[in-house]
């Protein structure tokens, strides 16, 4: 279970994957209690092996700084430190660890937004988002999101938001520094609604000290933090602690809504995208990436899923119509299309299956080799491969050096939060049902009509497709008013879009308007 999770976290943030999830409820897996005792055992043995340190008392770490965005010189002070979690009657139960960025002088704070942000996994560390493309400073990558030969370099990032707001980057507990105070098991921190009472907790806290009650108040996740943001939203202004605005960065909602037929139905435009991208289509689907896919899209639901709707009762000349536009849109011969009963399987190793090489399933623009000893590692994946290196040094360089916050614990990257508990309060616990993030997002919709959303999503993400996004958007019952508070963007990259350099400067532009649009 731990490895499935591992598999899970790695990526982009990091991130929950559908194909993940979907696969762990057809492994053999040892009994709850079992898992519970091997997880607590690990953990000890885990703690024997690291240096003695305490953690359970505030740090903090607050050094000045300049950025230059947008024409504007912005002198701002950078915060690195922990929060002690408590329960109502004082027991101390978690240190949460931070990084804030506040504009020196902001003026009236009625009118400098707050963004809280976080990555996914379930696992991960905010590093991504931090060090990728909200925070002053970035992991310099190559044009296209390739690493460099290491060492590694930290730039100014001249895409940051820190102009259109101040910032705090939030690692849940077993995250980053955060970690379960002595005595305190693991595991009440570990579940879709521990996770969300403990960060709405941070928030509070974090808005309260501050005196931030009055700032426009934003969330920005990526993958399950998206999830996370969604459910937060519903739980934080249930407390009375209403939003602006969510920006969710490769959006994971509700993959329980998207399985069997339809869910080959809604592959297959990114399917169509990455067969593009490696220039595997008839040359007139070539011209034009968001014209062809305008094309598949339409096929996809309207012709796509109708016909796999009627099985054996699909007529031949039918069938053989559709067999025929799945091999136009995807690259793939009609014979191992037709072998898989019209659904598409094993597309990342099957379109370059001729130059032995796979497809990244966070980016399809990335290929690997296909067979190697060391397939099945995470750390071969095509798409993690590029980032996981760059991204680890830079951040555990940056909090010493530059923030100045020192500590003998290991900053986490992929904490391990095995078993999550995926029960939303309304299952029983332990329940591998994933709750409906959207259903969330709506009612806080509902709960305040002023709350804007942005959705970024990558057209080469397999992991989060953007058709996926797109059809959970769609089926989200709110009132055509409040669907006016939503807006979706699309970038010619993967998960992690901010990598390709031409993506990270339109996501810039996109979230400037956004901030405009949802702060005012």
């Amino acid at each position: 279970m731990g490895k499935a999770l591992k598999l899970c976290l790695l990526i982009a943030g990091i991130l929950a994957s559908v194909a993940v999830f979907a696969q762990r409820a057809d492994e053999k897996r040892p009994s709850r209690e079992h898992a519970e005792a091997d997880t607590k055992r690990d953990a000890k043995d885990n703690e024997r092996s690291r240096p003695e340190v305490s953690y359970s008392t505030e740090k903090m770490s607050s050094t000045a700084h300049t950025a230059s965005l947008g024409g504007e010189t912005i002198n701002y002070t950078a915060t690195a430190g922990n929060f002690v979690l408590t329960e109502e009657d004082g027991t101390k139960k978690a240190s949460y660890f931070f990084v804030a960025y506040t504009k020196d002088k902001p003026g009236d704070l009625s009118r400098r937004p707050l963004t809280f942000s976080f990555n996914g996994g379930p696992g991960s560390c905010s590093v991504w988002l931090h060090l990728g493309v909200f925070g002053p400073r970035r992991v310099k990558m190559g044009d296209e999101g390739m690493a460099p030969t290491p060492p590694y370099e930290l730039i100014d990032n001249e895409c940051s938001i820190l102009d259109k707001t101040d910032l705090v980057f939030m690692d849940p507990v077993s995250t980053g520094f955060s970690r379960p105070l002595p005595g305190e098991e693991a595991d009440q921190f570990h579940g879709v609604q521990e996770d969300v009472q403990w960060n709405a907790e941070f928030i509070r806290m974090y808005v309260g000290r501050n005196n931030r009650w009055l700032s426009p108040l934003f969330l920005a996740g990526e993958s399950y933090g998206t999830f996370r943001a969604c459910m937060l939203a519903h739980h934080l202004q249930g407390d009375g602690i209403y939003l602006n605005g969510l920006v969710l960065v490769s959006a994971f909602l509700n993959p329980e809504g998207a399985r069997g037929d339809l869910a080959f139905a809604l592959a297959l435009p990114t399917i169509a995208a990455s067969a593009w991208f490696h220039k595997k289509l008839p040359e007139e689907l070539q011209k034009d990436l968001r014209k062809t896919l305008d094309e598949v899209e339409k096929f996809s639901l309207r012709e796509y899923l109708p016909a796999l709707a009627l099985g054996s009762r699909l007529a031949k000349a039918e069938r053989d119509r559709i067999r025929g536009q799945l091999a136009r849109y995807s690259g793939l011969p009609e014979d191992t299309i037709e072998r898989a009963n019209l659904r598409i399987t094993g597309f990342s190793t099957e379109l370059l299956k001729d130059k032995n090489l796979q497809l990244g399933a966070y980016d399809t623009r990335y290929t690997g080799p296909a067979r190697t000893s060391a397939t099945g590692s995470f750390t071969a994946e095509p798409s993690i491969a590029p980032v996981m290196g760059p991204y680890a040094a830079c951040i555990r360089s940056y909090l010493r050096n530059e923030l100045k916050y020192e500590t003998e614990l290991p900053y986490e990257i992929l904490g391990d939060v095995s078993p999550w508990n995926w029960s939303d309060g309304k299952r029983e616990r332990g329940s591998d049902r994933i709750p409906d993030a959207s259903a969330r997002l709506a009612g806080a919709l509902m709960q305040n009509p002023r709350m804007k959303v942005l959705m970024a999503s990558g057209y080469y993400d397999q992991v989060t497709r953007y058709s996926v996004s797109d059809y959970v958007f769609a089926h989200m019952d709110i009132s055509d008013e409040l669907r006016k508070n939503l807006r979706t963007e699309y970038y010619e990259a993967g998960h992690m879009m901010y990598l390709r350099q031409s993506a990270l400067k339109k996501l810039k532009a996109d979230l400037d308007s956004f901030y405009a649009w949802a702060a005012n």
